[in-house]
């Protein structure tokens, strides 16, 4: 059989590396941001039953346009813009109508097609990282060149680096992602809106986590009203507890997701996800009932991380990125040896631990206060 190096693989795609964490059998897996508690068996029994509906039908093709689905995830963001403040960058909270809409087969799909539509060949995208490590293989998919702008040593944007650059490079794409991926912190509004005003193409504030937030984060649905290229990606992968059904989605303004039509599949969400997906925003309270159980799994993590002699960064997500590690690579096998799978995410000196149920918050204390007992070196 011949190897990838024989194939006529394109250029830019030669030598990288496929997305991907350890799939491993452990006790404790808390190494790719889920949400470890499972979907409520009545919340289940509804999805079932919604799912169930739709099987005489599969023989015709799903709705293309995903209507009702389009209709409930406008209402959730319309909510989530009145639970929120605007922190005085934005004129306030303001109705989503589904137009503004877009989902697909998770957020991952939905970044896609916005660079198949903004990208592409000849262009550039441009992130501030350490960001999620989707964003430069999604543009390098499309043929689109990444330019990144490196964050502070406290993983913030350096903003006045990052507006120098968007003048200078004049990127056809921008990514804030806020909160960060793999970091947890935020960007304010203000930021955002500054990166907005000398942005000369489309701007991507992707807000995956952005349910697990301290009070005060202000989601930048706020800023669409007066920015017709801002897109603001979110998932119901995390906290909605749904990453098996993959269902992502995002608002912008109507004439923006019209052009995503452009460059989707034809019928890319199956009858069975729309129905899965209505079923699940339908219960959207009792799904989102575990964020603030995963929010004090955090907070305690933090705390024992840093009585442990380690540095937390400050997190707004579900997840913890961690300072201190002398060796992250022995370090994350040592906490495997116990049970427990984190994410090394190759920050040097830092390792990545996403909040669990409290028996599995439990079992990560355990293990890392038996690791430095047992191996006071593994701390730098």
């Amino acid at each position: 059989m011949p190897e990838l190096s024989d194939l006529p693989i394109r250029a830019d795609l030669r030598g990288r590396s496929p997305y991907g964490a350890p799939q491993l059998d452990v006790p404790v897996a808390l190494n790719v941001n889920e949400n470890s508690y499972p979907v409520p068996p009545t919340v289940a029994a509804d999805i079932a039953r919604a799912v169930s509906d739709q099987a005489a039908g599969l023989n015709r093709y799903p709705d293309r346009e995903f209507t009702a689905l389009r209709g409930k995830l406008a209402s959730y963001a319309t909510g989530v813009l009145e639970r929120q403040p605007s922190d005085g960058a934005a004129d306030g909270p303001a109705r989503i109508d589904p137009g503004q809409v877009w989902a697909a087969n998770g957020s991952n799909e939905v970044l896609s097609h916005i660079l198949q539509a903004f990208a592409g060949a000849g262009r550039t995208v441009m992130g501030f990282t350490p960001s999620y490590s989707m964003h430069p293989l999604i543009a390098a998919s499309t043929g689109a060149a990444w330019l990144e702008v490196p964050r502070t040593a406290d993983f913030e944007i350096d903003l006045p680096a990052a507006l120098a650059a968007i003048e200078a490079e004049q990127p056809d794409v921008v990514f804030v992602c806020t909160p960060n991926n793999p970091t947890g912190g935020s960007t304010p509004l203000s930021a955002i809106g500054e990166i907005l005003a000398v942005s000369p193409g489309i701007v991507i504030v992707d807000e995956a986590y952005a349910e697990f937030a301290r009070p005060g984060f202000a989601t930048a649905l706020h800023l669409l009203p007066q920015h017709p290229r801002l897109v603001v990606s979110r998932t119901m992968s995390k906290a909605f507890a749904f990453a098996g059904a993959r269902v992502g989605y995002a608002v912008a303004a109507p004439a923006l997701i019209d052009a995503l039509r452009l460059v989707r599949l034809p019928y890319h969400l199956s009858a069975l996800t729309q129905a899965a997906a209505c079923a699940a925003l339908d219960h959207a309270p009792e799904l989102l009932d575990n964020v603030e159980r995963l929010v004090a799994s955090r907070d305690a993590m933090a705390a024992a991380l840093a009585a442990a002699g380690f540095e937390p960064v400050p997190s707004d997500a579900n997840f913890l990125l961690f300072r201190g590690a002398a060796d992250p690579a022995e370090l994350w096998q040592r906490f495997l040896d116990h049970g427990v799978l984190l994410r090394d995410i190759g920050i040097p000196g830092c390792l990545r631990v996403n909040a669990g149920t409290e028996t599995e918050t439990a079992a990560f204390t355990a293990a890392l206060q038996s690791i430095v007992r047992a191996h006071p070196e593994v701390r730098a």
